[in-house]
């Protein structure tokens, strides 16, 4: 892509979003992400820094045999150290091993890192700039060099950091990257300097900051309308500290926002994906709230905002949820309304009759809210609730009693045994089951009874048991709230309970968990 309304994406999730604290990626891990960022459709991927780590040698040694249909493959290094010739320096020999396109070369911008952290003097220190950068093009490689804590060293000294990008564009590089690397840059203060260094250069500028005062993105946004044409962040904005500028809003906000292209035709709707597959294969949870693709992003919760969408979907949303991949969500508690149950209906595909007593719905999920329910996180309780109300709602089963013993025997340690009586199709069905926990024994004996009647029951798999005290205060006596998601095959639901006893809190979210199951395997 090319054209004064492109902006290049520069992505540095696999470099800078790895120091993220709790973040460590395998080779494989970097691999994947790297196809999943080329099939996305940015500009670059920086691939890591190849003579820090075996590993990132090892990503550019395999990356070099796969094809790579938008992106281009970059190797990050720093410039050649003091005393060094280009030609000998570790540093510059690892990026050329590397085998990339495209080498990404930090320096320094600010004086005080010149004397005090690389311990040179400031003459030399352009030196190293320039020579390193036109060693790395006389070997047939394309440069980005990014000027490390630029903005800081600009407010100390503007002539000289201006100096070192002039260095780095007599070398040969093709985009000079002005870097927040403290990530302390106000929106104001970076769209001013920003404005100020193109008029001054005439030649490409990028940006690349960090988030340590909440302004990655509005920095980056700043920097565009003040000229750059180079953007660098990365996916969910993981990054050190505080983490980058995170892409997932940089990239909507630059195409939605300002009409400005930075990914091929179409693609942009593919993003929401990307950040749950890079949360995924980071094993972080994926932020719910974050902007464009967090799973909150377009939640409706209050009534008055659900009413108004269902007269019309912009009046509470700011883009069609779609353009990015993300979808529109009406969430039910104690906050709804009528059209929030009407809605989650539609949502969940539910065929409800006009005996269906909406305000009564209504009233019973606020009165179970106050007693410690929570249904934003539970859809199919909300369904059961909703279809309960049917005419034609039958319950395919009816507790009579359970029984939960927990045993500690010497010689076989802590068990559980449940007992559970239930009415199925008018026979009574009593069985007994053993288990490693109270609840666990209680599922067991409760799909025994079932199982041969309602054989899909069998195929109902138990996967998150989550349980929160609600009101701490009172101790042991406390309200317990239990969460519990199921699956059948690649269908997933959620159900709720809760009581001061954790047995009827689980009970009560197994009979909605198995009465939801049910209905969709009919």
């Amino acid at each position: 892509m090319t054209g004064p309304e492109t902006i290049q994406i520069y992505d540095t999730t696999l470099r800078d979003g790895t120091q993220r604290e709790g973040i460590s990626l395998s080779c494989d891990d970097k691999l994947r992400i790297a196809s999943k960022l080329d099939r996305l459709g940015v500009a670059f991927i920086e691939g890591g820094w190849p003579g820090s780590n075996p590993k990132d040698a090892e990503f550019f040694d395999r990356a070099r045999d796969m094809d790579w249909e938008y992106a281009q493959i970059a190797a990050f290094g720093s410039t050649r150290r003091a005393g060094n010739a280009p030609e000998e320096d570790p540093n510059l020999k690892a990026l050329l091993d590397a085998g990339t396109p495209v080498c990404t070369v930090v320096g320094k911008s600010s004086k005080l890192h010149v004397t005090e952290v690389l311990r040179t003097t400031q003459e030399q220190n352009l030196l190293m700039i320039e020579e390193s950068v036109a060693f790395l093009m006389s070997r047939d490689r394309r440069v980005i060099y990014d000027a490390e804590h630029f903005f800081d060293g600009y407010k100390d000294d503007p002539i000289y950091a201006v100096e070192t990008l002039k260095a780095a564009v007599a070398g040969g590089a093709e985009i000079v990257v002005l870097c927040d690397t403290n990530g302390g840059s106000m929106p104001w203060e970076v769209g001013e300097i920003v404005g100020e260094v193109v008029e001054e250069l005439a030649f490409p500028v990028g940006i690349h900051t960090h988030n340590d005062s909440e302004c990655g993105v509005a920095n980056s946004l700043a920097a565009v309308q003040a000229g750059v044409v180079h953007v660098q962040g990365t996916i969910n904005g993981y990054g050190e500290r505080c983490g980058n500028a995170n892409l997932c809003a940089i990239i909507p906000d630059l195409e939605l926002k300002m009409g400005l292209r930075c990914l091929p035709q179409g693609k942009l709707k593919d993003l929401a994906e990307v950040s749950r597959f890079v949360s995924d294969v980071a094993n972080l949870p994926q932020d719910e709230h974050m902007a464009y693709v967090g799973t909150s992003a377009f939640a409706h919760k209050g009534g008055i905002h659900v009413a108004a969408m269902r007269r019309h979907a912009d009046s509470y949303q700011h883009i069609d949820p779609a353009e990015v991949g993300n979808q529109m969500r009406v969430v039910v508690s104690e906050l709804s309304g009528r059209g929030n149950l009407l809605s989650k209906a539609e949502e969940l595909g539910l065929q409800l009759d006009e005996s269906v007593d909406m305000p009564k719905v209504l009233d019973r999920l606020k009165e179970l809210e106050a007693q410690g329910f929570s249904f934003e996180a539970a859809e199919a309780s909300v369904a059961m609730l909703l279809k309960r109300q049917s005419a034609d709602y039958k319950a395919p089963f009816e507790l009579i009693d359970y029984a939960v013993v927990v045993e500690n025997r010497s010689g076989r340690g802590t068990f559980a045994e449940a007992t559970v009586k239930v009415r199925v199709e008018g026979e009574v069905i009593h069985t007994a089951a053993e288990g490693n926990g109270p609840v666990n024994a209680l599922d067991a004996a409760l799909r025994k009874a079932l199982t041969p009647i309602y054989p899909a029951v069998n195929s109902f798999q138990l996967v998150d048991y989550k349980v929160r005290i609600v009101d701490g205060q009172k101790g042991t006596g406390a309200t317990t709230r239990v969460l519990i998601d199921s699956r059948n095959g690649s269908q997933e639901w959620s159900t709720v309970g809760a009581s001061a006893n954790i047995i009827e809190a689980s009970w009560q979210a197994l009979v909605d968990s198995i009465d939801y199951g049910l209905t969709l395997a009919n």
